[in-house]
């Protein structure tokens, strides 16, 4: 079977560069938008910068700020929903809230 490159993309597909973070899924199977909330999880919470930059432009960083407030952080560590406060303005008050509701969380304490 012959290799595509590695940022080739599949119609509606993911490109290739976001193949290692799905190495547990069937990652040709995966669509934007369909998985977008997937999708979104999967690079904030263990992704570099040129995945980030992807998602920023998919979803705009309004859109970011909204799939943060819906899903309220989603399981990210506390750094990175630190950081994401700052970048898109993300109320304090919900974001001490989110961190606070981890550290109650028997798993995250027990990986943490």
């Amino acid at each position: 079977m012959p290799r595509t490159p590695r940022n080739h993309r599949p119609k509606n597909g993911l490109p290739g560069f976001l193949r290692p973070l799905f190495w547990d899924t069937d990652f040709p199977s995966i669509r934007w938008p369909r998985d977008r909330d997937q999708v979104t999880a999967r690079i904030l919470a263990s992704s570099d910068w040129k995945a980030i930059t992807w998602l920023r432009r998919r979803l705009s960083d309004e859109g970011l700020r909204e799939w943060f407030l819906a899903h309220k952080g989603r399981d990210l560590d506390p750094p990175r929903l630190r950081f994401w406060e700052l970048v898109l303005d993300l109320p304090k008050r919900e974001v001490d809230h989110w961190i606070e509701s981890m550290k109650r969380d028997p798993w995250h304490r027990r990986t943490s």
